[in-house]
């Protein structure tokens, strides 16, 4: 796939996903700019304290996915992958020390 068709299937994931995400009640829309401080931002933004990566590829490649969302990521934010294959349904990857994190999030 070239540079811009890429491009585009990367904008469709990500509005598909905001749409799949806003239907199940979060107030998610695609990132318009970096950061501020120069920091990168996340693909899409509205659910605090987690920064989100998109992926639409075939070719699945969960170490560098992952250590991009790491790298891109502020303080206080856990990195999630969600990420989905040609006539696949969308997953969400993160690592086990973050999702912990989250899980205990979610019982206190």
């Amino acid at each position: 796939m070239t540079g811009r068709g890429a491009q585009r299937k990367g904008r469709s994931g990500e509005n598909e996903l905001a749409k799949v995400l806003q239907e199940m009640g979060y107030q998610v829309h695609r990132s318009s700019a970096p950061y501020l401080d120069g920091s990168t931002a996340p693909d899409l933004e509205g659910l605090p304290g987690v920064h989100i990566e998109c992926k639409r590829c075939e070719t699945l490649k969960p170490t560098a996915w992952l250590t991009q969302a790491a790298a891109d990521a502020r303080t206080g934010e856990l990195p999630a992958v969600f990420f989905r294959p040609n006539r696949g349904s969308w997953s969400v990857m993160m690592s086990l020390p973050e999702w912990l994190k989250l899980y205990e999030r979610g019982r206190s």
